[in-house]
């Protein structure tokens, strides 16, 4: 007797039911499900909260969605349609490659709960979205003329999520405080300036929190860290013929 196959858990692998209630679609619970995510994040994201806001029961929210952990592959795929990556045949490389970066980064702070869940969200990387945003930069990297386009993806990648997911924990934690980031920061700065007077090489690094707008200091980092990230992309590229 052959051994049953165990189904593979994402919302992408399994054939989808006829919805029994006309005026509540999946769309309409995944947008739902995003507008609770921005404003709570994910510990406050619950399949009976988010029936309670659409005048459902659970039931039938599961329905269109069988698990959290589907929901999340769905609002992951949704929020990817958002980014921007320039055509392939973009005469500049390095700009279009800093689009989508920065892109990524901008959808990443609109969304604060995406970075952080992206390595947790089953099967995510099947959605429509998602796959059409692996494709475009496939292509673009391609065209560019890297032996391995995936790896070089990869490596953006992994600064642009990292750099993101400290990012968006940084602005959760403002919000949270129901201050400015600016207001957060001067009240924080005296403290951080005593605990690095010891230290000679920290002892200096705050005197520009103090005189620069946040967003131009985070937007310089995450500028900074990119530009050393293509720089040495840019050696892995062969010698124009």
């Amino acid at each position: 007797m052959a051994a049953r196959t165990n189904p593979i858990p994402s919302v992408w692998t399994r054939q989808q039911r006829e919805p029994d209630q006309p005026a509540l679609s999946r769309a309409a619970i995944v947008r739902e499900a995003i507008v609770m995510l921005d404003a709570d994040g994910i510990e406050a994201l619950s399949m009976r909260k988010l029936g309670a806001r659409l005048n459902a029961g659970a039931t039938s929210l599961y329905r269109h969605v069988a698990t959290k952990d589907e929901l999340m592959e769905l609002a992951v795929d949704e929020v990817f349609g958002e980014i921007t990556v320039p055509a392939a045949d973009s005469p500049d490389w390095r700009a279009a490659a800093t689009e989508a970066a920065r892109s990524f980064r901008s959808t990443a702070l609109r969304h604060p709960w995406l970075a952080s869940v992206l390595g947790q969200a089953g099967l995510a990387y099947l959605g429509p979205n998602l796959m059409s945003f692996s494709e475009r930069l496939a292509a673009l990297f391609a065209t560019i003329g890297f032996p391995e386009p995936s790896r070089a993806i990869d490596t953006v990648m992994t600064y642009v999520i990292g750099a993101g997911t400290t990012e968006a924990a940084w602005l959760t934690t403002i919000a949270r405080s129901g201050e400015t980031e600016a207001g957060f920061i001067a009240r924080l700065l005296p403290a951080a300036q005593q605990a690095a007077a010891e230290h000679d090489h920290l002892a200096g690094s705050f005197g520009a929190a103090a005189e620069t707008a946040p967003e131009e200091i985070r937007d310089a980092k995450f500028t900074y860290g990119l530009e050393v990230v293509l720089d040495g992309l840019a050696m892995r590229l062969p010698s124009p013929r």
